[in-house]
């Protein structure tokens, strides 16, 4: 998803670190409790049941029962405020968390595959399953998509890109759900090669969503700035704060949910000091109550009015 301005929905702004921190522990204990209960049932009837695809679908929900705790780690690491050695905060605790998800995402995927192509090349030992793996693997893919959509709605409430990762993480789960049970059909059907396939399928969703994340997270953590827009939302507030003529080279970065922003602003260059100081105290104050901003650090540039810039200079 991509963040706003939060000047466009005031109820955004609301929501303070610990707050959001609050939700996503909340979100995330509900995610704790349904993948504890699917990885148990997946793995024991996967195995009871001879059906591969369905364990490989329990060991994704395994991983993100994991998943689930690094993300409470790093909501909990997250909200602490500022110290000496993190001027800035712990926002990036966030960001590391994206990254260890990722990882852990294509680790698994990886060991997906490579169970799944033993299979495939062996044929002759994959055995038919049983009618009750078609029923757990149906009613993990509801309860999935449930998941998917309340942490979902969690996320975009308090703007929370962690909390994102995680509810589409659960709609990868949702997905891989559903090929585990196209795949236990065909076997049911008669084509017992499709459940090794599913969990084929399976393996190279996870790994390729585990790629994705953990690559986002590198980008950040290397300073990627924001898009464009939200770039010209916060150089708008900054020219539409009184005193500010002009703004130029607004840098953004991001800073796990948050960003740090550098901007020149310009301000009449025949103003005091001092003036000029609390022009640029009034800019940081309106960025950072309509924007995710965590910190604006303003340059004060002198302006002239064009025609000002060829006029003769006073007689003594």
């Amino acid at each position: 998803m991509k963040f706003t301005d939060l000047a466009d929905d005031p109820e955004d702004a609301l929501y303070s670190p610990a707050e959001r921190a609050a939700a996503a522990s909340r979100s995330t204990w509900v995610s704790v409790v349904v993948n504890l209960l699917l990885t148990v049932t997946q793995i024991a009837v996967g195995i009871l049941s001879r059906s591969q695809g369905l364990v490989a679908d329990g060991i994704h929900s395994l991983s993100d029962l994991v998943a689930d705790f690094v993300v409470l780690l790093a909501s909990h690491h997250s909200k602490k405020d500022a110290d000496e050695q993190h001027p800035y905060g712990h926002q990036r605790f966030e960001t590391a968390a994206s990254l260890a998800l990722g990882a852990l995402l294509l680790a698994v995927g990886a060991g997906m595959l490579w169970s799944a192509v033993h299979k495939i090349n062996a044929p002759e030992t994959v055995q038919e399953v049983h009618v009750i793996a078609l029923w757990v693997a149906l009613g993990a893919l509801l309860a999935k998509e449930m998941l998917f959509r309340y942490m979902l709605s969690v996320a975009k409430r308090v703007k929370s890109g962690m909390l994102v990762a995680n509810a589409w993480h659960a709609r990868s789960d949702a997905a891989s759900s559903l090929v585990v049970s196209l795949g236990i059909v065909g076997n049911l059907a008669g084509y017992p090669i499709l459940d090794p396939i599913a969990a084929l399928i399976v393996g190279l969703m996870v790994a390729r969503m585990g790629w994705g994340f953990g690559w986002d997270a590198l980008h950040d953590l290397m300073d990627r700035s924001v898009d464009e827009q939200e770039v010209e939302a916060i150089r708008r507030t900054l020219v539409e704060t009184p005193g500010v003529s002009e703004v130029h080279d607004v840098r953004t970065r991001k800073m796990g949910d948050m960003i740090v922003v550098d901007a020149h602003i310009e301000v009449d260059a025949s103003i005091t000091v001092e003036e000029g100081h609390d022009i640029a105290v009034r800019a940081r104050q309106r960025v950072l109550q309509r924007h995710r901003v965590l910190n604006l650090m303003t340059h004060v540039d002198p302006w002239r009015r064009p025609d000002l810039d060829h006029a003769e200079p006073p007689q003594p």
